[in-house]
């Protein structure tokens, strides 16, 4: 049998260029899988980086915040009319000392210049000149009180005793644009505002128009800036003594009955038995402030009634459960919605969208508060 040679040598040349095709193939098939392998360890390696970048910088984020303090304070006072409010403003700034919060800015409903001067030196005692502090115009109890005339002119020879950067009335900003401006510049729903005055100022802000600082109206910037209203007011003891007005909600109740009507946000009340119940005690005056010669809240203690005296704590329970409202030092009221009864009194009323709640305190809290409170009154200032 006769072979044609050049079809046998095509054959061979065409089983050869296919065994050759083949090879190539598997290669080419391994080389790709490997670099799906590469390609997809590369990309888990880029989520794990972005993961451990995205904790990192939560965690920075979080340090951050502590550093700054985590509760944002605004703190509205009648300082002068009470000593309370000194002494919790002193529990303020040893709550910033810790880390635990930042005062924005202080704004005084009592409408006096030297509450708001007395407010300007106890930050400055405190390390803390920037803080700015804001005066309402034309506000209730005018009369300078028992002790922030006193120690705002206290002087020992030419040099003022409490240095202080409010010198003149024309020096304060007003109450409401100090507000405004304070919670423009803030995240939202992060600003804590604690009242333990009048309701003044803040009913002022509820019915602000919009401004350089923002557009929204002052409903509509609290609803979007403030998480939370601590409020000294009210009284919700049982048995409530028959006709009992507390003095921060009569003292301008109409200021009082716009705030509840129209505020938007969760309200806790500290009722008058509240800090009743718990008494800042003279001893803690008398032994605890000795490490300066010369002390504010000291001063405006002894200035402000005959020792030794007890004080109830009213405005100093607000402020704690603004900034430690989950450390159990206190109890809540089921929730509803405060409004202003026909007598003028404060009532929890059921129902509501705003959630508000008072607070309740047992024996063994109220000792716990007391220690707590007593602790962060007398904390010395930073650095010192």
């Amino acid at each position: 049998m006769s072979v044609d040679r050049r079809r046998v040598g095509r054959a061979r040349s065409i089983t050869a260029q296919s065994g050759s095709g083949s090879r190539c193939e598997r290669s080419g098939g391994l080389i790709w899988g490997f670099n799906r392998v590469v390609k997809s360890f590369s990309r888990l390696l880029l989520i794990l980086l972005a993961v451990r970048y995205g904790c990192s910088r939560e965690a920075e984020a979080k340090e951050g915040l502590r550093s700054q303090g985590s509760v944002r304070i605004i703190y509205d006072t009648d300082m002068g009319n009470d000593i309370d409010d000194a002494l919790a403003l002193g529990v303020i700034h040893a709550l910033q000392s810790r880390e635990e919060c930042t005062l924005l800015a202080v704004t005084v409903s009592k409408g006096n210049f030297y509450a708001a001067a007395f407010s300007d030196l106890v930050n400055h005692f405190y390390g803390r000149p920037q803080i700015p502090v804001g005066l309402v115009r034309d506000g209730m109890t005018p009369e300078p009180g028992s002790y922030v005339k006193q120690l705002v002119e206290a002087r020992d020879g030419n040099v003022w005793r409490y240095p202080r950067k409010i010198l003149r009335p024309e020096q304060v900003m007003d109450a409401t644009d100090l507000l405004r401006r304070t919670l423009s510049a803030q995240p939202d729903a992060a600003v804590t505002v604690v009242v333990v005055g009048f309701a003044t100022n803040l009913a002022r802000l509820l019915d602000s128009a919009p401004d350089r600082h923002s557009p929204l109206d002052g409903r509509q910037l609290v609803a979007r800036k403030v998480g939370l209203l601590s409020m000294m007011g009210g009284h919700f003891g049982i048995p409530r003594p028959e006709g009992f007005r507390e003095y921060n909600i009569r003292t301008d109740l109409d200021a009082s009955r716009r705030l509840l009507s129209r505020w938007p946000t969760p309200i806790v009340m500290s009722g008058y038995e509240i800090g009743e119940s718990i008494q800042y005690p003279a001893e803690s005056i008398q032994k605890d402030f000795g490490y300066q010669a010369s002390h504010p809240l000291e001063e405006g203690y002894e200035l402000y009634g005959k020792m030794p005296y007890d004080r109830s704590a009213w405005d100093l329970t607000s402020v704690l459960y603004a900034v430690r409202p989950d450390r159990g030092y206190f109890q809540l009221s089921e929730p509803g919605e405060f409004r202003i009864g026909d007598q003028g009194t404060v009532e929890l009323r059921s129902g509501g969208q705003r959630g508000d709640r008072h607070l309740t305190v047992t024996a063994e809290q109220i000792i716990r508060v007391r220690e707590a409170l007593v602790a962060l009154a007398s904390q010395p200032p930073a650095g010192q």
